[in-house]
């Protein structure tokens, strides 16, 4: 047994900086908060010493190895949110599937489903404690370290996403094998969207019951489906999931906001906006102005600067946050980038850019 195995999910420290969690609710903030998906990340040289030669699930299952490579980019930069160190295929491997990260290649299913009859492989049934307990812990032990610096944010993958990795078995460009099931077997498609539904439900609840302060939903393949697949496949399990869980956070009294990510769903933002999130998080394809016009001020954004504009050098960073900001303007925004940070990235540009929006933000709301 480790040390996180006797640490509980209560007595928390008190939280020194709720930004983040007052632009999720749209209410006045001295500064727009920020945060960056990946933000525990290969672009850090101490995350890769701390990673080096271990695998990589096994350190996702060590909540004392998540705990530490969540703070580090805390330790380097001022932050408004920490996002607990995790991966969204936990969720496959929970419900029986075998997943593993290939050096040079990425998340691998030996045997990805194939047809209908392959459901009957999965657990229906998943105790989430049993099966994630070790997120739980590693979000326990993480918001007591913290100290109350910032909120730790949760998240899951939706389930069109996981629904893709499992079919496809791995990254795909096309995504053809699993948009062929929506296609050919729609019925099992919904019946193993509900599955993983049902799932992701109890694991956020969990989290939160763990000490998570905010849940981020990635549906990061949104953009391989239409406008009618979206909304058939994606958009309803989105909107189911986030309401079960918010009922049952009104039951025990408790107010956590909730970020759903759609990338390149550009055409789905009014959906998204109508969801029961608070928040929208948006890529970098779309305009800040128009997502704006089109959400009508029912939800918060969250987003959306071009990852590679951090490649551009540290004056033009801050021009691009700067227009950024305009563009979104100050209340209900929560800065970010439109994806997750790459390796390659400079940490000095990655604090040019937080840096950035705390100082543009500070004077935009001074001069209001």
């Amino acid at each position: 047994m480790s040390k996180s195995d006797f640490i509980l999910p209560k007595d928390f420290p008190q939280l020194k900086n709720d930004t983040f969690l007052r632009a999720a609710r749209g209410e006045e903030t001295q500064h727009v908060p920020v945060w960056c998906m990946r933000q525990a990340g290969r672009y850090l040289p101490e995350f890769r010493e701390s990673r080096a030669g271990k695998d990589f699930f096994e350190t996702c299952r060590s909540p004392e190895a998540c705990c530490e490579l969540t703070l580090q980019p805390l330790r380097r930069f001022s932050f408004d949110a920490a996002i607990i160190f995790s991966d969204i295929l936990v969720v496959p491997q929970a419900m029986g599937m075998d997943v593993q990260m290939v050096p040079g290649k990425g998340p691998t299913f030996p045997d990805p489903l194939k047809d209908p009859e392959d459901l009957q492989r999965l657990r229906v049934k998943v105790d989430v404690n049993t099966e994630l307990g070790y997120v739980f812990r590693a979000i326990t032990l993480t918001r007591h370290k913290l100290e109350g610096k910032v909120p730790l944010i949760g998240f899951t993958g939706a389930p069109w996403t996981l629904m893709s990795y499992m079919i496809e078995g791995g990254g795909s460009n096309t995504h053809s094998k699993a948009k062929r099931w929506l296609y050919q077997h729609p019925e099992a498609s919904h019946m193993l969207l509900r599955m993983l539904t049902d799932v992701i439900v109890e694991y956020l609840l969990g989290q939160v019951a763990a000490g998570a302060q905010a849940l981020q939903v990635f549906e990061s393949h949104a953009g391989i489906l239409g406008p009618a697949e979206f909304k058939e496949f994606s958009l309803l399990y989105l909107r189911d999931i986030a309401r079960r869980v918010k009922d049952k956070l009104k039951e025990d009294g408790q107010d956590v906001p909730m970020i759903v990510f759609a990338k390149d769903a550009h055409y789905g933002v009014e959906d998204l906006s109508q969801s029961h999130y608070e928040v929208v998080g948006l890529d970098w394809t779309i305009d800040p102005r128009s997502a704006r016009e089109r959400t009508g001020g029912k939800v918060s954004l969250q987003g959306n600067m071009d990852p590679c504009a951090l490649y551009a050098p540290k004056e033009r960073i801050s021009d691009i946050v700067h227009k950024m900001l305009e563009g979104f303007g100050t209340r209900g925004y929560i800065a970010n980038l439109g994806h997750g940070l790459y390796p390659d990235m400079d940490p000095e540009h990655v604090g040019a850019f937080v840096q950035a929006v705390h100082k543009h933000s500070k004077q935009m709301i001074e001069q209001k």
